[in-house]
């Protein structure tokens, strides 16, 4: 089953136009955008001098870095028991991993190294100067991951995210939100990377203890990019991520939905736990009312205070600092 493509953005002769690509809150690949910063005409010239080049700039700041054995086929995840991962993780300088990365390039079934996330004004701050933010608007600090032929199984983030190719070749393979049922998600409070990701392996559809996992390809969305690519993924937008090449690197930037002082995306995560503790235990009609009183203050889109006066509205009102304080103390006294 082939998904979908992922649209593309239209070359038209004007640069893209970043509030215009996240009101469409539908994920957009953007071909070329980096094509000319010289981490992609360094990995264009070959691996070795890709390699070299980010060596060089190497302050020996220690990053996380996952180590899998060959049978796990680079596919971060869980031990078969689901009781553990399956690598090993690591805090090495980059230069470790790349010459690791090297010496497996040269094996027929190498382990699987992940180099991830590591904030390039880190470890390689000389990269910055030169390799500007891929969209004007975009203030997020720039992020590297570096690794082999690894994959992420299906996972989300909870803040925009745009994602470019610097060298190698990836796969991305996206899901909406709402095929959550049919992805078969591991435990979100034990997930391997901060985030929860898939059990179900998109190669294996016809895996018998994952009926519904054709419904969720049934809806895919991919893209393969190639170096100096870009792609945009909104927020809670399921995201498989396979790394083609013997040695890939991407550059990220994640940024916050809510422009708003104090407020993180861990403030969603947290509710969704406290929601589970409030709720999910609680008899059918209980948890009907709950779900109602939660789509009417929290999810509705009109206000449902819009019967009273501004000024009366308490903590549901204007999203003034009083009322973002007020919200807080709320949380903490119910806790």
């Amino acid at each position: 089953m082939s998904a979908a493509a992922i649209e593309e953005w239209r070359d038209d002769g004007r640069a893209p136009d970043l509030a215009g690509i996240v009101d469409r809150a539908r994920p957009l690949v953007i071909r070329g955008l980096l094509r000319d910063w010289p981490l992609v005409q360094w990995a264009r010239q070959s691996d070795t001098c890709f390699a070299e080049r980010i060596a060089a700039l190497d302050n020996g700041t220690p990053v996380d870095t996952l180590l899998l054995p060959p049978e796990a086929d680079g596919i971060v995840g869980y031990k078969p028991a689901l009781d553990g991962f399956n690598y090993e993780h690591f805090r090495v300088p980059l230069t470790l991993g790349l010459q690791r990365l090297a010496g497996y390039s040269r094996r027929e079934r190498p382990p699987g190294l992940a180099i991830q996330s590591a904030p390039v004004a880190a470890c390689v701050p000389g990269l910055l100067d030169d390799h500007p933010a891929p969209l004007s608007g975009v203030t997020a600090p720039p992020r590297l991951w570096i690794g082999n032929q690894v994959t992420t199984p299906v996972h989300f983030d909870a803040s925009h995210n745009i994602a470019c190719v610097a060298c190698g070749r990836r796969r991305f393979t996206l899901f909406p939100p709402e095929q959550l049922p049919n992805l078969y998600i591991g435990p979100p409070d034990l997930a391997p990377t901060g985030a929860a990701i898939g059990v179900a392996r998109l190669d294996r559809p016809d895996d018998p203890r994952y009926p519904r996992l054709k419904l969720a390809l049934a809806a895919a969305q991919a893209a393969v990019l190639e170096p100096g690519d870009a792609i945009y993924i909104p927020p809670l937008w399921w995201h498989h991520v396979e790394s083609l090449e013997r040695l890939n690197a991407l550059v990220n930037y994640w940024w916050s939905p809510l422009d708003e002082p104090d407020y993180t995306t861990g403030h969603a995560q947290a509710a969704l736990f406290h929601a589970a503790l409030a709720f999910r235990a609680l008899p059918p009609e209980q948890r009907a009312g709950w779900r109602q009183l939660l789509d009417h203050y929290v999810f509705a889109e009109t206000d449902p205070l819009a019967h009273l006066p501004e000024d009366r509205r308490g903590a549901l009102g204007a999203r003034t600092p009083q009322v973002l304080e007020r919200l807080r103390e709320l949380a903490r006294k119910y806790l």
